[in-house]
């Protein structure tokens, strides 16, 4: 969008609602800042393939976990075997861990542990299996299982597998059966404390909680991974970005029973492009706050994405008596397919099995845009901007939207919430302009659905990763 366009249309908005000229400067001001909101994608790690790896003209120094002792018949444990490749790899120049295709390797919670020596590269082409049994499971490392921290100039990539093996964890967990106690999981593949990372081509299943966790990072890079667990499995994340700055995620296809991507606290600068999500809870900018805690996420953008059978879409999340900010976010080009919350803003989430107390103080929602988001809902709200009445949610964009129910009308939900539309907006979301604390405004249904541009085409529903479940549950109290 032009700076012509933004000053003609603000200049309507002062013909026609008086809007004072100090207003009319912020809201341009704002505009300016979500439309040049970007985060650079290219990354100075060079990617390799195996036949130039193994070539003398390579130059590196392979290390095959199999000259360690590793068995690979998925029954022994291999975990000393990686543990001692790591060693060698880490301490040699130009090195490259390998894991060599066609066999399972049963590792244990492993930490693998840096600085190494440059250039080091960790191909990973067979299939590594956690142990299947929680109580055999070492409490010293009880939240990982592989865990890779402190390295510069990393390169992950390979056609392998890492599989949680995380079904008897699934059985175990208090969200499939009350009578169970509540507990933490290892997180399948924890990237931690790292810088200049590239993640190509991976396969991520199954894991005992989270798939894949980016902790405490700094320019990383993730393409054309697969991460897959069952739409019922409690807690797995697909990909979840927590405290790190610049971080791109492309080409990913994620199918959970939670979050497709989660990005939590001390995260920004976050460039999310052609994504697929399905099964699961959706694309999350949260939980934020809880136990009063300070949740602040700013720079994020999500560009083109296909979202087919989840429990939200685009979804804010914070608990009451949290404290910080969320601002300069964009979703744009995201089309839907049958999704319960398309376009969510919930500062009142309650992730717990007893009601959450009331609470004034909360984490702040500003500077949201919505640009070219289409398809079909299966609820009756559409958009639910369910913001605290305290500290409300403000300068909320919407452009281009164009959301239906199949089998009824549709309708905007507002608490406390503030902005406008531009361009189409259905439903009507005329309650973002109204100074009532609860309001909602519903429209008749429309044929003229808007479908949006340069989106994923809506045959990849084809290749969801696993099949939906019917009875999403949504943590979420209006």
């Amino acid at each position: 969008m032009d700076k012509l366009f933004i000053v003609s249309f603000l200049g309507l908005l002062i013909a026609v609602h008086g809007v004072a000229g100090n207003m009319l400067y912020d809201k341009i001001v704002m505009l300016e800042e979500l439309e040049s909101l970007d985060i650079e994608e290219d990354n100075e790690v060079e990617l390799f393939d195996v036949p130039f790896l193994t070539s003398e003209r390579g130059g590196k120094v392979l290390v095959n976990v199999d000259s360690f002792g590793a068995v690979g018949d998925g029954v022994s444990d291999d975990t000393q075997a990686f543990v001692n490749a790591w060693n060698t790899t880490c301490s040699t120049v130009n090195s490259v861990f390998f894991v060599p295709p066609g066999r399972s390797y049963l590792v244990k919670a492993t930490k693998f542990k840096g600085p190494c020596a440059d250039k080091l590269i960790i191909q990973i082409d067979g299939t590594i299996v956690a142990p299947d049994e929680p109580n055999n499971w070492d409490p010293k490392s009880l939240r990982n299982w592989l865990s890779f921290s402190k390295l510069n100039g990393v390169l992950f990539q390979g056609h392998g597998v890492i599989d949680g093996s995380g079904s008897k964890w699934w059985a175990s967990s208090c969200k499939k059966n009350k009578t169970n106690p509540c507990r933490g999981a290892p997180t399948a593949l924890t990237i931690d404390s790292s810088s200049a990372v590239r993640v190509k081509g991976l396969t991520i299943q199954n894991s005992q909680q989270m798939n894949f966790v980016i902790s405490r990072c700094q320019s990383v890079r993730v393409s054309e991974v697969l991460v897959s667990s069952p739409g019922d499995s409690p807690n797995t994340d697909g990909i979840h970005i927590t405290e790190s700055t610049n971080v791109v995620l492309q080409d990913c296809k994620i199918g959970t029973g939670d979050d497709c991507v989660s990005i939590v606290n001390g995260s920004s600068g976050i460039k999310m492009k052609r994504l697929f999500c399905g099964p699961g809870h959706g694309i999350s900018i949260g939980s934020l706050g809880k136990d009063n805690s300070t949740g602040i996420v700013t720079k994020v953008v999500l560009d083109t994405a296909f979202i087919s059978e989840t429990a939200n879409g685009l979804r804010i999340k914070t608990w009451q008596g949290g404290s910080g900010y969320v601002r300069g976010v964009r979703f744009e080009n995201v089309r839907m397919e049958n999704v319960a919350n398309p376009i969510i803003i919930d500062q009142f989430y309650c992730d717990s099995p007893k009601s959450c107390q009331n609470q004034t103080a909360a984490v702040q929602i500003s500077q949201i845009m919505y640009r070219n988001i289409s398809g079909t809902t299966k609820s009756s709200k559409a958009m639910k901007f369910a913001c605290s009445d305290t500290v409300p949610c403000n300068n909320i964009v919407l452009s281009n939207v164009n959301l239906e129910r199949k089998d009824g009308t549709v309708e905007t939900y507002c608490n406390s919430a503030q902005g406008f539309g531009y361009g189409i907006v259905h439903p009507s979301a005329d309650c973002l302009n109204s100074q009532d604390k609860d309001t909602m405004f519903a429209e008749p249904r429309s044929d003229d659905i808007v479908h949006t541009e340069h989106c994923l085409n809506s045959q990849d529903k084809d290749t969801m990763l696993a099949e939906p479940r019917s009875d999403d549950i949504v943590h979420t109290e209006l």
